[in-house]
């Protein structure tokens, strides 16, 4: 990689870095303060993969995601304005984006009309048409990656290039990446994936936008898998009944099985639902309405789902802490009790003793080392309560996934 990407001097030096703002597995994302200027940004924290660890982001991954961001320069894409590079992490200074998930704001709204709406989704195609006229794909839109500006705005950014890729005519890119109910049939069926690969999850987006319903989403993931590769979706009438044909119909052509015959993002501009050509057209996509309970009622759930997660990584953390401290002092007691054994050794064979009590690996009554005892709880590090990704503090209801393709085997 071109390391004049790095700046030279700390992060330190120019900024000062605030509160918390996200978290994900191996980021942490910071509000910070250039000292000089007194601009905001956001300051991703990524830790690095050290040597042979588990832990932390593989440095070539964390290169991919820079060149992708600095090859984007869109207003509807989230811009990328310094790298630091230290010993344990890189910082990423980012424009900040404050104001919040998009699926938030709606949710907040009384109504909203289809018109409204597929300004919305217009916003995130201009800002995919971007990436894709630079022959990159996201791989990861969903409502979490689609912000607002600001609070004072409804200018859309999209956020998150962890995943993203640059694809060439070289070679296939095949690979298990998304977030489950969004992800399109090659990736589930480990097919060549392509700029249509985004706009699947295009149509899952505006699919929940207008009806407050996953098109896909199963009991269990294997039962979501199963319902994309099989286009097992409808348009049921109580979560449709105010939707226009339009709307269907640019659904419709996003959630087609074979990629080539996908709508592509220039497709979708140019739609009557996103661009009426007629006023029959506009006056349609005017009086329809998005299903605004239902869509509230799904975002309520969504917000459940995310606390009973951060609970749930609470608890599992306090447990890990709680086995740290039962192993340290099991190791404390182990110490104690050999010094002992040994100070009881040296005492009888000063005295002359004929009787050795032996080594404390003999002695039944003797714990031994930690490894040798089967009560022994082990290394934080070796905890099965706590698992590579659980160890982030990632609040996101929705994860995405990045399995080897020996996985999918």
């Amino acid at each position: 990689m071109d390391t004049s990407v790095f700046k030279l001097e700390s992060f330190e030096d120019n900024y000062e870095a605030g509160d918390d703002i996200g978290s994900g597995h191996f980021a942490v994302v910071r509000r910070c303060t250039h000292r000089k200027t007194g601009q905001a940004f956001a300051a991703k924290f990524i830790r690095k993969r050290r040597g042979g660890g588990r832990k932390g982001a593989k440095m070539e991954e964390i290169v991919k995601e820079i060149n992708i961001l600095r090859c984007i320069d869109h207003p509807n894409v989230i811009s990328l304005h310094e790298v630091y590079d230290t010993k344990m992490e890189v910082i990423l200074v980012l424009e900040l984006v404050s104001g919040g998930e998009l699926f938030e704001y709606i949710s907040e709204k009384e109504a909203l009309s289809e018109e409204e709406a597929s300004s919305f989704i217009k916003q995130i195609l201009e800002g995919v048409k971007h990436l894709h006229d630079n022959k990159i794909v996201h791989l990861d839109l969903k409502p979490e990656n689609i912000m607002l500006l600001n609070h004072n705005s409804t200018n859309i950014k999209l956020i998150d290039f962890g995943l993203a890729r640059r694809l060439t005519d070289q070679e296939d890119m095949r690979a298990m990446m998304g977030t489950a109910e969004f992800i399109a049939p090659e990736v589930v069926s480990y097919e060549p994936l392509s700029l249509a690969t985004d706009m699947w999850s295009i149509g899952v987006i505006t699919y929940i936008l207008l009806s407050g319903s996953s098109p896909f989403l199963g009991d269990s993931q294997q039962e979501t898998y199963h319902n994309i590769t099989a286009l097992n979706y409808e348009f049921d009438h109580d979560l449709f009944h105010n939707t226009s044909e339009l709307a269907q119909d640019f659904i419709d052509k996003l959630f087609i099985r074979n990629p080539r015959k996908r709508s592509t993002v220039h497709d979708c501009l140019n739609h009557p639902w996103i661009k009426p050509v007629e006023d029959k057209e506009a006056i349609a996509r005017r009086s329809a309405m998005i299903n605004i309970d239902n869509f509230k009622s799904f975002m309520a759930r969504k917000r459940w789902r995310q606390s009973m997660r951060v609970v749930s990584l609470c608890n599992r953390l306090s447990r890990s802490i709680q086995l740290r401290k039962s192993t340290d002092t099991l190791s404390s007691r182990t110490t104690m009790s050999s010094r002992n054994t040994l100070d009881e050794e040296t005492s009888q064979e000063g005295a002359g003793s004929a009787g050795s009590l032996g080594s404390p690996n003999d002695d039944p009554t003797t714990l031994g080392s930690p490894e040798d005892d089967p009560t022994s709880l082990g290394s934080l590090d070796t905890d099965p309560l706590v698992s590579e990704q659980d160890s982030g503090c990632d609040t996101n209801t929705n994860p995405s996934f990045d399995i080897p393709s020996e996985a999918t085997a």
